[in-house]
């Protein structure tokens, strides 16, 4: 059974960041090692999240644990996501390292694939993370990346370019010089995403929902996460990701949640959804 190994944000009331994203593995049969960098009760946007920030030495312990089990060599993928400190970032890039070098005697895939969603800030809001802590994962864990997977305000950040229509996020996807998964994508009144790579690059929309709860960029990330685990085709596992956002936020605007009911999408997670149009761009 394939293994993740998430590092980023528990949220215990809140669908976001690696609470989302372990709940989204599980229909596609793909168990969650989670490493959180913060411990809050609810999503920073509700108010006052309580909670703290990991400190270092549990963090680093907590890798240190999964290490000596020799999980990280059956480790086939990496997700990282916020992070509250350079510290955390550093740590995170030794343990990138460690799953790479590691033996992959009786591991999944034949070697880990590592995504970095550089989790800094969004349209509106610039930078919400410290401006060193931004840096790091500038630094540190972009270069590190097999995938950044990230929202277009950041990749604009990351680039300094413009990337919120598809042929500007994909230019800037190209400047950046790794395959990229961008979201919040916009082409009149649809909202989508682009992944790029070397190769080829695909745009897939959706008509734009009025309000969606938070988390919808750590789900995508999962989802296509999955699909990478799974050996789809670049254009099937984009559809199938923003598929599964898109039907979930609009889930939860039918039943009136405040977060995203992911648990409760269950299997139809793995589907397509004819809401989505998808089309190559290069």
């Amino acid at each position: 059974m394939p293994l993740a190994l998430i590092l980023s944000s528990h949220v215990a009331g809140s669908q976001v960041g690696a609470t989302a994203q372990a709940a989204a593995l599980a229909p596609f049969a793909i168990d969650a090692m989670v490493v959180p960098t913060v411990l809050f009760g609810r999503h920073p946007g509700w108010g006052a999240p309580g909670g703290a920030a990991t400190p270092i030495q549990i963090f680093e312990g907590m890798l240190q644990g999964i290490a000596a089990n020799g999980l990280f060599g059956l480790t086939d993928l990496v997700i990282t996501g916020y992070f509250a400190s350079p510290a955390q970032v550093e740590a995170a890039a030794r343990a990138i390292d460690a799953v790479r070098a590691a033996p992959r005697d009786g591991a999944f895939a034949p070697g880990p694939t590592i995504i970095v969603d550089p989790t800094v800030g969004d349209e509106g809001k610039g930078l919400y993370v410290p401006a060193e802590t931004a840096e790091a994962i500038r630094a540190l864990l972009v270069p590190r990346a097999d995938l950044v997977a990230c929202n277009a305000w950041e990749l604009g950040w990351l680039t300094g370019e413009e990337a919120r229509e598809p042929a500007a996020a994909l230019s800037a996807a190209r400047r950046l010089g790794k395959p990229v998964l961008v979201s919040s994508v916009r082409r009149g009144d649809e909202i989508g995403a682009v992944l790029a790579t070397a190769d080829e690059a695909w745009l897939a929309l959706h008509a734009q929902i009025d309000t969606a709860p938070n988390g919808t960029g750590d789900l995508l990330t999962a989802l296509y996460a999955a699909a990478v685990v799974e050996g789809q085709t670049l254009s099937h596992g984009l559809a199938r990701a923003v598929g599964g956002v898109a039907e979930t936020v609009a889930a939860a605007k039918l039943w009136n949640a405040p977060e995203l009911p992911i648990v409760a999408m269950g299997a139809r997670l793995k589907q397509t959804s004819p809401s989505v149009r998808i089309e190559r761009l290069a």
